[in-house]
């Protein structure tokens, strides 16, 4: 049932191929849309972010809390993106005086993967939960943590960031000029690259986990070495945040039940005779990152 009580709010979420947007009324989502995002460089992505909002705003005049989610790191008082590694030309980004200039208008900057924790804490799988991680497995690997409905930061604003930690020293060099980071082991990205290693031709995320599931040595080997490797960054995670639960959505987690079986196989087995650890499959999908930052502008 919507909450009338809820002011409208405008979510933007821009990824390196599609800006989504809408309008958040209470707990619906309303006149979902979706752009391709612009390859000009970053003041064009600025334009056609503007753009979305004037339509929306025509629509929706009462709508006046804008949110905007981005895959990258913001710098410290969230009005600057530092660099978005997918979107062309997206390094060092002033998004909030950008779009103020363009709009008039306040606006609230997110991490995209921070603005899908909030989405699914409030409105999906961790929906009622005291505190949750959401983790997001995709081309990379992203997550947020909710504690009492709102994102921790940390001292830095950097507290979930969690395809940089350490997961094999030494191991391969991720975007972020770390060796061993998780996402350099274990994301969409590492699966396929080891996959096509191990199999001497092309191989895709998918087409690894269909060989695996289909029993085959390197693509069970590859793809099970990736699961353990999450499973064992969320027990740690469990060891020092002890979160209710743990919410896993992304391109690669949508291949459903082996995937999660074997990140909770290894979560079971690491984080044994401290807690249980709990994981849940996302609820929201495609619309967590456009919800969550309508979310975030509600939540400034």
């Amino acid at each position: 049932m919507t909450n009338l009580t809820e002011p409208l709010s405008i979510g933007i979420d821009v990824g390196g191929t599609k800006i989504a947007s809408g309008v958040l009324r209470g707990d619906e989502l309303h006149d979902a849309h979706m752009i391709p995002t612009p390859d000009t460089g970053w003041e064009s992505v600025l334009d056609a972010i503007a753009g979305e909002v004037r339509r929306l705003q025509e629509r929706h005049p009462d709508a006046r809390l804008i949110g905007v989610g981005i895959p990258g790191p913001l710098n410290a008082d969230r009005t600057r993106v530092k660099f978005a590694p997918n979107i062309y030309g997206f390094t060092d980004v002033p998004m909030v005086d950008g779009l103020r200039d363009r709009l008039g208008q306040r606006v609230v900057l997110e991490n995209d993967a921070k603005a899908a924790a909030l989405a699914e804490a409030h409105l999906g799988a961790a929906r009622g939960a005291e505190s949750s991680i959401y983790v997001t497995v995709s081309t990379g690997i992203g997550s947020g943590i909710v504690l009492n409905g709102r994102i921790w930061r940390g001292r830095h604003g950097i507290a979930g960031e969690i395809g940089h930690i350490t997961a094999l020293p030494g191991g391969p060099v991720s975007g972020a000029g770390l060796d061993g980071a998780l996402e350099a082991v274990a994301s969409g990205t590492a699966i396929a690259r080891d996959a096509s290693f191990a199999l001497n031709r092309d191989v895709s995320t998918a087409e690894a986990f269909q060989l695996a599931q289909q029993g085959h040595p390197a693509a069970r080997r590859v793809v099970g070495q990736a699961l353990r490797y999450i499973g064992i960054a969320l027990a740690d995670l469990q060891k020092t945040i002890d979160p209710e639960v743990f919410v896993i959505g992304g391109g690669v987690a949508s291949v459903g039940d082996y995937f999660f079986h074997g990140v909770q196989a290894a979560a079971d087995e690491y984080a044994q005779g401290f807690a249980p650890v709990t994981i849940r499959r996302a609820q929201l999908a495609g619309n967590a990152g456009v919800i969550g930052a309508a979310l975030a502008a509600r939540h400034g």
